[in-house]
């Protein structure tokens, strides 16, 4: 189920990211969703779904982290 705007993500990606990061968690999850359709493609027995959401945190990690008061942050 890819995403078509940040009110589609799901609310704890909402709550805990900040806009640009969800821009980046919504492209990462949708190319991932696309990328993995087929099972042969995943590791293991995983969900389509379980594996686009792990690339997009992936990705989001790329460029931003939780500071110390655990917000995410972009990174520098």
């Amino acid at each position: 189920m890819p995403y078509d705007n940040h009110k589609d993500l799901p609310e704890s990606v909402q709550n805990a990211l900040p806009p640009e990061a969800q821009s980046i968690y919504l492209a990462a999850f949708n190319n991932a969703w696309d990328e993995y359709k087929d099972a042969d493609d995943r590791r293991g027995n995983q969900s389509r779904e379980e594996v686009s959401h792990k690339v997009a945190w992936s990705a989001v990690k790329q460029k931003y982290h939780k500071n110390d008061n655990d917000m995410w942050v972009k990174s520098s």
